[in-house]
This record gives structure tokens, sequence and C-alpha cells, in this order.
């Protein structure tokens, strides 16, 4: 025993230590005897040069690469981080966008709320840079991570859903709504969730729901004020895909036969189809039997095959039947919604404050409404409207009546508010919604129009429409009636409200009663640009259903309204263009329809809309001054003044010349000297005022005027001289070729009255009583007059005397002007030197004894040195004519006088090269017609 303990003891020995000595090194001791160096990377350590880096030098790989990391607070740091690398270099968003889409899709769905706000950041600043085109191909990608988001397990995951889905509804609505099956379906099962078939009774039911309200007791919030979030957003989707329908949407003022009471069926629609367009669903398209004449509504064919999304939503809502299976889904999800909203409000069964809501109910009710009245705009013709209007009445009426027309109208509770201490928890639940506060009066009309969609024609259940229909009627009157100041998109929906109204009760007193409100209003002052002009639209279109509604027709107020608009188009004159132009197309409608009221009111305020300095037609844009010409056609009469002041319009150039050009034939037509008329249409004016406008026009100058010039000391006006008789005023170029191109107008219809001999009997009494003693002359007026005499003259009519010596002076002195302004302006006054040397030559070969006066005119005795040349290139020019020389012939011995005289007058010791130009001018000339001297003496006493 002691042997076994003495070896178990020295086994374990204890190691005995003494003062004084050196402690023994341990086994295990480690040998500090050696030095360490540090090792240098240069290669590592040099900065990434492969691209843009924040400022802790990570570029954009590293980034994307943090992203997923294991860590919140690393994928967090990598988000800030990409926000402020593409803020800092934004060409980074087009080079690297499809990965940066993906990427950050990807943490919507993270367990951590800081990331996935983080990632909200960067995609709203990616949304602010890039348009919608751009994202367009990767929108798949973030409707599916939206997708999964939303249907998330995690309810703060579902919560935060809504923020991007708020982002997504501010920048790319379009994207969002070019595929709505998906997330319709998502946002049902946000506040519901499918029930189980519960036994053969229920599934034969066919109104059997198989949707239930669902309720989470771990939100952070309560269950009404999650669904008001989740109604928020389904609104705003559904106004998105309303918004961007391919299909044009029908105005609600129009009716279901059309504008003109045509329903539009059997027209061919032309369609321009974009493939790129139709890759990403911006564009439907159907492909119909027979080339689209006769199509199949119900042809099985599609561009895309339709996918199965199950029974909630198909994948397009491009018929009657896929809206009404959505809605019978959706609408009693939504009555329900109401009804606990309702219950909670006001627990006891009240009925004398039942109408008072408080702010919270009041906003559940609004986004119900405001959902319904989406749901109808759904359906993408007018007739699938009226097929879901006509289901909605039949299904839902009941319920409808029931828990919105009881109480009707609503108001707002006033709850006073207690100073308590702030609970934080509480203070989470109370600010779901942030700035959603609904006003009673948008409330109240919102509700008038989703119950007024629902009234149906006469005939059809007309007798059981009046008990709720009337106090929708009394609310819409005295809201339009009060003078209250509604938004534009509070007054669009009451007119709306007004037109259903209208057309559906088929009431003479009803229309009167609401028309009259609706014109309380209208006349209104201080109405913005975007009111009147709505309510002038509202006016007008319901104006051109009255065929075939004679309640319509026979309203008064609507007589009263349409009798106003000539004097409004007057008052208000160019101060509002836009404005006016809606004026002017509400009385084009009512006009072409030979409205008597408007017509009277038109023709009394027709000198004040047509005078040509301060009138409409000469202020406004010029597709409104051609709307004003149009409207000339339909006046019953034209009186002499508004004929002088039309005059007026196309001589002083405030018009184009085309749209006088229109205005002279329209005047025309209105004449019975023209030989055209429609129907039993009678002349607008008489022959006498008739001849007197085309004259006015033709001299392009009214008396006054003329008579200024007589007096006036202008240095556009050139002296007489022995080369030019008549002291000439000089047009400027644009006004001298639009009086060219009136001119042109006013011979064409005095050609076509018929009788050339009397129309030129006409013009020449004129120039005789109101032009003869005329001293000074405008070059327009004289070469406009030697134009009209060329066309009109008839061989059986000649010119007396004093004509033919005004018209000689005119010519004498025009062919002067040509001379100077080629010394002068050779380039810019080509048009006008061709348009007179025109009338000159054309008048000179047609107008008997019209040249040998002009030849009897050039008295080179009284010619200045300086003028001789002149004289000496007009004759050239002369000479140098074809259609002339027939006449030059008949006065051959008074031009070889004039010749001889301009030899004898031309001093100097060589001769000048004018006058030898004119020499050989003349040689050839009289030697090619020396053959032709023989039997000309009845030639050469005709001219």
């Amino acid at each position: 025993m002691k042997s076994k303990k003495k070896k178990r003891q020295d086994d374990f020995q204890k190691v005995k230590l003494k003062v004084g000595k050196t402690k023994p090194k341990a086994d295990n001791a480690t040998n500090t005897n050696f030095r360490s160096k540090g090792i240098h990377l240069t290669e590592q350590l040099k900065r990434d040069t492969s691209g843009p880096t924040t400022h802790r030098q990570l570029g954009l790989n590293d980034l994307m690469s943090q992203l997923h990391h294991y860590s919140a607070n690393i994928k967090h740091s990598a988000l800030l981080g990409l926000k402020e690398l593409l803020s800092l270099n934004p060409s980074l968003l087009e080079q690297q966008l499809s990965r940066l889409v993906s990427e950050v899709a990807a943490v919507f769905t993270d367990k951590d709320g800081n990331v996935r706000l983080a990632a909200t950041r960067v995609l709203r600043f990616i949304a602010q840079s890039v348009p919608a085109e751009r994202v367009a191909p990767f929108s798949p990608v973030l409707s599916a991570h939206l997708s999964c988001a939303m249907t998330h397990i995690e309810i703060s995951i579902q919560e935060d859903a809504m923020k991007i889905l708020d982002v997504l509804l501010e920048h790319y609505p379009a994207l969002l709504a070019a595929r709505p099956a998906v997330l319709l379906t998502n946002f049902l099962e946000l506040i519901s969730h499918r029930q189980g078939s519960g036994g053969s009774k229920k599934a034969q039911d066919p109104k059997a729901r198989n949707w239930t309200l669902s309720v989470n007791p771990n939100r952070t919030v309560t269950s009404q004020q999650w669904r008001l979030t989740v109604l928020l957003r389904l609104g705003r989707f559904l106004q998105a895909v309303v918004e961007e329908r391919p299909v044009e949407e029908s105005d609600i003022f129009s009716p279901t036969e059309g504008v003109f009471g045509s329903s539009g069926e059997g027209r061919l629609m032309p369609l321009n189809l974009n493939w790129e367009e139709l890759t990403y669903s911006k564009v439907g398209v159907k492909v119909y039997e027979h080339s689209g004449a006769k199509p199949t509504p119900r042809s099985t064919f599609r561009l895309r095959p339709e996918v199965d999304t199950g029974p909630a939503v198909g994948e397009d809502l491009d018929s009657a039947e896929a809206v009404q299976s959505f809605a019978a889904t959706l609408v009693p999800l939504l009555l329900e919604v109401w009804v606990e909203a309702s219950t909670s409000d006001s627990p006891w069964n009240n009925s004398e404050g039942a109408h008072m809501l408080s702010p919270d109910a009041m906003s559940v009710m609004f986004q119900v409404l405001s959902i319904l009245q989406l749901l109808r705009k759904l359906a993408p013709q007018q007739e699938h409207q009226d097929a879901l209007d006509a289901w909605f009445y039949k299904e839902y009426l009941g319920d409808f009546k029931q828990h919105f027309m009881k109480n009707f109208p609503y108001d707002v509770r006033d709850t006073p508010r207690h100073r308590k201490k702030v609970d934080l928890k509480r203070s989470k639940q109370t600010a779901v919604v942030p700035g959603l506060t609904v006003e009673p009066l948008a409330l109240n009309i919102t509700l008038c129009q989703v119950m007024v969609s629902l009234s149906q024609r006469q005939g059809l259940g007309r007798e059981t429409d009046g008990d709720w229909l009337t106090p929708l009627r009394t609310f819409v009157r005295d809201t339009l009636g009060s003078g209250v100041k509604l938004s534009y998109r509070q007054l669009h929906m009451l007119l709306g409200t007004v037109w259903k109204m209208v057309l559906t009760q088929r009431s003479k007193t009803v229309t009167d009663d609401l028309l009259a409100a609706v014109y309380v209003y209208y006349k209104q002052r201080n109405l913005t640009l975007q009111t009147r002009s709505l309510l002038l639209s509202f006016y007008s279109k319901l104006y051109l259903q009255e065929q075939g509604h004679t309640h319509i027709a026979r309203s008064k107020v609507l007589c009263r309204w349409l009798a106003s608009l000539p004097v409004q188009l007057s008052q208000l004159g160019h101060r509002n263009p836009a404005l006016s132009e809606r004026l002017i197309l509400s009385i084009q409608a009512a006009a072409s329809r030979k409205h008597k009221d408007l017509l009277k009111s038109l023709l009394t305020n027709a000198c004040k809309l047509y005078d040509p300095q301060e009138g409409v037609v000469v202020l406004l844009p010029a597709e409104s001054q051609q709307r004003m010409v149009q409207l000339l056609y339909f006046l019953p009469k034209m009186s002499q003044s508004l004929l002088a002041n039309l005059s007026c319009c196309c001589t002083t150039g405030r018009i184009s010349a085309g749209l006088a050009a229109s205005l002279i034939r329209i005047v025309h037509f209105r004449s019975s000297l023209s030989g055209w008329s429609v129907g039993s249409q009678e002349a607008a004016l008489e022959d006498v005022n008739y001849i007197s406008f085309l004259f006015s026009t033709l001299t392009g100058f009214s008396t006054e005027k003329l008579a200024a010039l007589q007096e006036a000391d202008d240095e556009s006006i050139l002296p007489p001289s022995p080369l030019s008789p008549l002291s000439l005023y000089t047009t400027p170029m644009e006004q001298f070729t639009h009086h060219w191109d009136v001119v042109e107008e006013v011979c064409h219809c005095l050609e076509t009255l018929g009788s050339k001999s009397q129309c030129f009997d006409i013009v020449q009494n004129g120039i005789c009583k109101y032009l003869i003693k005329l001293g000074v002359v405008p070059d327009s007026m004289a070469a406009g007059l030697l134009r009209a005499v060329s066309r009109l003259l008839d061989l059986s009519v000649l010119p007396i005397e004093p004509v033919l010596r005004f018209l000689s002076q005119c010519c004498l002195s025009l062919m002067a002007l040509l001379i100077s302004l080629e010394q002068e302006l050779p380039a810019e006054t080509n048009h006008k030197r061709e348009a007179i040397w025109g009338a000159c030559v054309s008048a000179l070969s047609s107008v008997p004894r019209l040249l040998r006066m002009v030849l009897q005119l050039m008295h080179v005795g009284d010619l200045s040195e300086e003028e001789l040349p002149q004289l000496g290139q007009i004759l050239s020019m002369l000479l140098q004519h074809t259609p002339i020389h027939n006449q030059l012939l008949a006065n051959a011995a008074l031009l070889q006088d004039i010749i001889q005289q301009l030899t004898r007058y031309s001093r100097g010791a060589t001769r000048e090269q004018w006058l030898t130009d004119l020499l050989y001018c003349y040689s050839v000339t009289v030697a090619h017609g020396s053959s032709a001297r023989r039997g000309s003496l009845g030639l050469r006493d005709m001219y």
C-alpha cells in the first residue's frame, strides 16, 4: 500500500520554488526571441478605378454584392450607398438599369423594416429619374416582387408594400395598369380571404359569396383603418386602369346614341398598331371577321392568348362579363366594409343623428363610393357600361338604397377633443392614412353620381325610381343654385349627374328645374376658364340631344342660354381666346340647326362681332377667325352696315387673304345672283348691297380713307409728273399682295354672275361716280381696277370716255412706277412688279382705244432728261410683248412720232443704250407686222 501511494505521489510532484532562485520555464512557453516585419500588398491597396465609388470607396459591384449579405445593417448601408452613388453619377441609371431594378426589387420582402424602407427610397429615386418607357421592359420584375410583398405572410411586409405601391402608382401607373389581374386579386387578399365550398347547397347557390372580410389582431392598426388604407390604393389603381385604357373613354356628357344620334356601328375605324406597345400590353387588339365591317363581339380569336388566373379576376378587363365577374366579388366586400364602419361609428340606433358621420366613417364611405364609380368605367365601351349599369341596378339597387340612401345627405360630426397624455402605442393607430380628409359635399356628390348612374330610361323601372331619385335631384338643384364654389371635379360630377337625370327622366319639369340651377351657377362671375369651358361644353352637348328628346328642345332655360351667347362673345372679345373659341363652337352648333332665338341674337350683335377694328373676327386667332367667317353662312339677313364691316375686314389685312376669299364666297352664295341655294334657304342680302360690297372690296379702300389720302402729306405718295399723270400711293408689299388675292376672288364672283356686259357696266358706273375725281390713287387699287376691267370687258359694251381716260392715266402711272421699282428694289418687289405689269398688259390688249390714249399721254416735250430713258424703257417693254403687237401696229403712226421725238430730244455725242434698244425693238416689231398692215383698217379703227 505504501509503495502504490508513494508511486502516485511521484507522478504528481509539486515543484518547490525557492526565494532568490530563477523560476524554471514551463514546457509550453513561447519563444519571443524573434522580430516581425510588415508585408505591404501594393496591388491590394490600389483604389478601384473601374467606375465611380461612394465616400467609403465602394463601387457599384461592391454595393450589389452587399445586398445579398445576411446582415441587415450591411444591406441597409449598401442601399444608402447605392442612393448616394446614383445621385452623384446619374449615368449609372442608364447603364445598369436592369441590374438595379432587379436587385432593389429583390429586397422588397426583406425581414428587416429599415432595409425595406431604404429600398423604397432607392426605388423612388429611380422612378423620379427614369421615364416609364425605359422601365417598361422590367415591369414584370417589379410587379412580381410587389405581388410577393403584398401577399407575404409577414404583416409588416404587407404594410410596407403599400408604400412601394404608392411610388409605382405615382410614377408608373401605366405599367401597373397594363396587367391588372394579379394585383386586383392581391388587393382582395389583403382585406379578405376565400371561403371553403361549405356543402352542395351553398355551391349550387349562384349568389353564394366566395370571399369574406378577414381580421388580423396582430396588426399595428385596427382592421377598419387597414381596410381604408387598402381601399385608397385600390381606388388609385383602378383610376390608373381607367385612364390608361387604349379605347377612347366616352365623355360623361356623351349619350349612348352618340353626339349626332348615330350609334357608330358598321363604321370602319382604322387602327395603327405599334408592336412595341403591344409587347408591353399598352394596347389590346381584337381581330374580327369580315374585315371589321360586321364585327362579332364574342369572337374566340385573340391576338394574345388568355391566361387563366382564377375565378376572381380575368387577365384583361376588356368585356362586360370580365368586369361583372370582378364586381360580383368586390361589391359585397365593399358593402360589408361600410356596414362595419357605420356600425362602429353609430353603436346606438339613433335615427336623429344617423346622417352625421365621423371623419373615419366618412373616409370609408367615400372610398367605397369612389371604387363603385370606377368599376363602371372599367367597361371599355359605352354599350358595355350600359349593360354593367343594368346589372348593378338588378343586383345591388336594394342594398345601395338601404345602406347609402337611408340617411342621405350626410354631414360630418364634430367630436370633442380632450387633452390627454399621448400614448405612443395608440398614436400609431391614428395616422394610418395621412392627409385623407373628406368633405361632406364631396361625399354627397359622389353618392349622387353612383346612384343616378343606376337609373334606367323611361319604361324600365321609371315609377319605382322616383322615391330615391327625388332627394338626389333636390340636393343637386340646391347645391348648384346656392352659389357655393365648387371645384372642377365636383362640378364635373354634378353636371354628369344632371346629364343622366335629364336623359333618363324625360320630363320637361325636371329638365327645366335642373337646367335652371346650372344656369344660376353659369351666371356667376370670376369663374375659371376650365370651369366656364366645362359649363359651355355641357350646354352645347345637351342642346345637340334635342333631336328625339322633346323635353330638351322645349326647355326655356336652354333657349335663354343660347340667346345670350352672342352677347357674351361680343363682351368677352379677345381677352380670353380659349373661352371665345368655346362660345363660337356653341353658337355654330345652334346656328347650323337654325335655332330662332340664337339667330335673332346673332343678327342683333353681328355688327359688333364683325367690326373691322374691335370685332372678335379680327382679334381672335386664325382658327377662331375661320369659324366666325363660316358662321356668316347661317345668318338669315345681312344688313348694309354688316356688309360694309365685312368689306373692311377683307381689305384691311386683319384676316388672311385666304380667309377673306372664303368670306367673299360665302357672301356670294347667300346672294340671289349666285343662283345657288340649299333647300328653302332665302337670300340673305339684296342685289344692290351685294354689288356695292363687291365694288368696295375691289377698290380696297373705304371712302373715308380715300378722302384722307387726298389731303395727306406722306413720303409714300409719289407726286404727279409728265410721265405719271396720277399721284400714286405706294402700298406696302404685304398689303398689295393681300389686296391682289382679294381682287382675284372678287373678279371670279363677278364673272359668275351671268352677264359680263352688265357687270362691266356696273363697275364702269362705279369708277365714273366715285374714282375719276381722285388725285391720289393707291397703286393696289389702280392695278386691281385694270385687272377687273380686262376680265369683265365684253366687246359689245365699250367703255365711256371719262373711264377710258382714268384707266389710261392709271396704266401709264403704274408703268412709270414699274421702272422706278426695278431701279430701286429689284429683288423685294418681284411679285408686285409682275402683278402690275400683268394687269397693264392685260388691259392694254383687251380694252379698245386704251393703248392709243396711253400713247397720247406721252408728251415727250414735257419730260426732263431723267425721264426720257424711263419712257424709252416703257416703250421697249411694250414692243417686246407679243400680245399687244396688233394694237401697236394699229397705232404705228403715233408710236413712230413718239420715237422720233425721243430721238430728237435725246442730246448727247453718242447714242445711249436705251435708245438703241428702243430703235431695235421698234424695227423688229414694225418689220414683223408690215405684212399684216394690209387689211387692218378695222383693227386700226377699234384700237
